[in-house]
């Protein structure tokens, strides 16, 4: 019978064998299991004494395919140095007497042979160096990453990490080093032997699975840790307290080995994040040919911000009609810890050496993602059912006062959280990806379909407080006060274009807290621009209303289509000049996807601005107005001056000198003085001078051919008749300019025609087209030179 084997001593237990035996055999009644625990420990040994009789024969047979390794190299070694010393033997030259002629040869051909085996040569010994430094980097990348995975073993042990002690720390330390030394390692080969891209993948595969243990390890690790710290914080002192420095700060409040504790996992978390980030250059760098990384958010910070969000959610939950408690809470959480992200945090992360990061900057973004998070999963379903299940006008109504509520608490909030981290003077806020990570409204960048309801709501409510203005006609006869818009007294626009002016400002400025660019083109495509063209409607019917009822031959129809032109005009001006605007510029970059918004497939010239269609409109309508004005008074003048064109005989009676112009063309002249008049007092100046220019125009046209071109005959006294009837003529238009007879080109030259002397005249018509450019005739074609001289009775 075997001997019965003493117990060991008390003293030589170890802590964790205390500890194990402790959580086993907690009362006597727990004895009885102690066959059972034996058993399976039994078990356990016997399972681990094959796994480590399968790895001692995995050392073996790696020892032995190494050593078969080593002794083909090495045999390549003696050979490269038997043809290296034969070359050597071979090649050395003895100087040989005249009559030593019959080794020459032999000399000479040595010497060819060696030339010829050396190139080959050279390449055998490159290609072992190539070998020899493969085979080094191999056993080095192995031994490292046979270093990794035995440290991330070690500190998966429990009994390691339930100690706290220091070894497991420097244990985690150490396989990140190991770690960031094998990538340094792998970014040299990978630069500088592309060939080797198979060892690369292995050792990769080997490192990946390892800090695939690791680095969840190492958060729960980190979770823990904040946990012991009493984070986060309670609610009650944060919310009661009325400054910041009263709050509850645990980050600030932890002291000795807790926080040498805390900074030590912080630090091993942001090395942790850093060599990921590095392998992932690395990766991406060699599979597309450059650095493309989406930014990371810093897993540190994102492990602060969880559980306040779970912890905060209980509160939101209470508050989902009352939205502004919700934004209220989360700036007041983020302002209130701000301060120590860059006064303790910061450094560590500098430390890490995670470059480009700001923990400023994570914090606000990590607090904003979570509100993102809440607002896209509770709020905002909720208020799109309010929308589309409101039958009633009034519910309807409440609904979309309830949306455009929402969004105002959106922008002011992220005008807050913003300026948080503009403080740290870091971050650039015109960026569009750093705008989307602290921007609440980056919850349009998933749900489009939600930024196309809040432009058509906002579009609503523009129109409805727009119609109002637009049925008070007091706000289309007073002109804009030159204090208020600097450019009024050029265009002399109504108050309604100032009005019309402060609901398109303000569309804009809120789509400006639109994070991305393509999606405030999108918004401004869905609710600016049908704006200006509801505008540019009213505009255009007040003109039909006008020209249907009177064909505008009453003033006050020419003042209102005036006024019409001018707030259009004036619109257009403002337009074109925000087509300059950077604001407006950068959305014609080709930064958006014409398909994914509507509204912008025609969207291909920058210098058109966003609003280049509605400019285009507005410009035409003017111009067809400004044409129409014209043609109306033209109209009248011609309608009172058929009996003064219709007297032929009058160019060939005695000249009446009671009378400086014709007696039928008196009423004429003096309506057309009176419409231009007043159409000059209501539209503004550049307006007006194309209007009167054209209608110069058309009385040429008419005269010229109604009297110079229909065969009447002139004589001397009738010539003087014609060119005092014109003089007067051109005297209405000499209030707008130097030279008003330069508007009337055809007439002008006519006259000149009818005013030579016959001699000259008929000289001058048989040399043809060239006499006529001598004499400054360049609008009468030669035909019509020669039928002016033709009407032409000499005494």
């Amino acid at each position: 019978m075997d001997a019965i084997k003493p117990l060991p001593q008390v003293s030589s237990f170890s802590a964790s064998v205390f500890s194990y035996l402790d959580d086993r055999f907690r009362d006597a009644g727990d004895l009885s299991h102690s066959p059972g625990l034996v058993s399976e420990l039994q078990t356990e040994i016997s399972e681990l004494d094959q796994r480590l009789a399968v790895l001692n024969r995995q050392l073996e047979s790696g020892l032995a395919s190494y050593a078969s390794f080593s002794d083909r190299v090495g045999g390549l070694f003696v050979e490269v140095n038997a043809k290296l010393a034969h070359l050597s033997s071979s090649s050395t030259y003895v100087p040989r007497s005249p009559s030593d002629g019959g080794n020459e040869k032999e000399e000479t051909t040595t010497e060819h042979v060696a030339g010829e085996e050396l190139p080959s040569l050279a390449k055998e010994v490159a290609q072992v160096e190539s070998v020899r430094a493969y085979v080094e980097t191999a056993l080095k990348l192995d031994t490292l990453v046979g270093d990794i995975e035995d440290a991330v073993m070690s500190s998966m042990n429990k009994n390691l990490r339930t100690s706290r002690s220091s070894g497991f720390e420097e244990v985690r330390l150490h396989a990140i080093k190991t770690l960031k030394t094998t990538e340094d390692i792998l970014s040299s080969v990978a630069r500088r032997h592309p060939r080797w891209a198979r060892l690369v993948s292995a050792v990769d595969h080997r490192v990946d699975r390892a800090l695939a243990m690791m680095r969840p390890q190492a958060i729960s690790d980190y979770r823990a840790l904040l946990s012991s710290l009493g984070w986060p914080p309670q609610f009650s002192t944060l919310t009661s307290a009325s400054k910041s420095e009263d709050v509850h700060n645990p980050l600030f409040t932890m002291e000795g080995s807790l926080k040498s504790q805390y900074c030590g996992n912080f630090h091993a978390l942001c090395s942790l994040q850093g060599l990921q980030l590095q392998r992932k250059s690395r990766q991406l760098g060699s599979h597309k040919g450059e650095n493309v990384l989406f930014h990371q958010p810093l897993w540190a910070i994102e492990e602060l911000v969880n559980p306040l969000t779970v912890a905060s959610q209980r509160h939101f939950t209470k508050w989902s009609e009352k939205p502004e408690f919700i934004f209220e809470l989360v700036f007041k959480i983020t302002k209130d810890y701000v301060d120590s992200m860059d006064e303790l945090l910061q450094p560590l992360v500098d430390e890490a050496k995670l470059a480009g990061y700001s923990c400023r900057e994570e914090w606000v973004s990590a607090m904003v993602i979570s509100l993102s998070l809440y607002l896209v999963k509770e709020i905002f379903p909720t208020y799109v059912g309010q929308l589309s299940e409101a039958t009633e006008s009034d519910l309807r109504s409440e609904a979309k006062v309830s949306w455009l509520h929402l969004i105002d608490l959106m922008i002011s909030f992220d005008k807050r959280v913003q300026s948080l981290v503009s403080q740290s003077g870091i971050l650039s806020l015109q960026e569009d990806g750093n705008l989307l990570r602290i921007s609440s409204l980056s919850v349009f960048c998933d749900r489009p379909d939600w930024l196309d309801l809040w432009a058509e709501i906002e579009l609503d409510e523009r129109l409805v407080k727009f119609k109002a203005e637009i049925d008070y006609d007091r706000n289309w006869t007073v002109k804009v006060q030159d204090e208020l818009i600097s450019t009024s007294n050029v265009y002399r626009p109504p108050i309604i274009s100032s009005i019309f002016l402060q609901h398109l400002s303000s569309i804009i400025e809120r789509s400006k807290s639109v994070p991305a660019i393509y999606l405030r083109a999108r918004f401004l495509r869905l609710a600016a621009a049908p704006t200006i063209q509801k505008f540019l409607d009213c505009v255009l019917l007040r003109c039909q209303e006008a020209e249907g009822l009177t064909a505008l031959t009453e003033n006050n129809d020419l003042v209102k289509v005036s006024n019409s032109i001018n707030a259009g005009h004036y619109i257009e001006s403002v337009l074109e000049e925000w087509s300059e605007d950077v604001f407006f510029l950068e959305m014609g970059t080709g930064q958006h996807d014409p398909q994914e918004v509507p509204g912008l497939e025609n969207f291909t010239e920058p210098s058109e601005g966003i609003f280049g269609d509605e400019f285009e409109k507005l410009k035409k309508f003017r111009l067809e107005w400004i044409n129409k004005l014209s043609v109306v008074v033209l109209r009248g003048f011609d309608a009172r001056t058929r009996d003064y064109i219709k007297n032929r005989k009058q160019w060939q009676e005695k000249k009446d000198k009671e009378w400086t112009v014709s007696r039928t063309l008196v009423g004429a002249l003096d309506y057309l003085q009176g419409k231009t008049s007043i159409v000059e007092e209501n539209l503004n100046k550049a307006d007006f001078t194309a209007m009167w220019r054209s209608l110069a125009s058309e009385i040429d046209r008419l005269f010229f051919n109604s009297i110079l071109m229909a065969n009447v005959k002139f004589s001397n006294d009738g010539v003087e008749r014609f060119k005092e009837d014109m003089e007067v003529l051109y005297g209405v238009f000499r209030a707008w300019c130097v030279r008003p007879e330069g508007f009337f080109p055809k007439l002008s030259e006519g006259l000149m025609l009818l005013k030579m002397e016959e001699k000259q005249v008929k000289d001058g018509l048989s040399r043809g087209a060239k006499w006529l450019r001598e004499n400054g005739v360049r609008y009468l074609s030669e035909a019509e030179a020669k039928k002016v001289a033709k009407s032409r009775v000499f005494s």
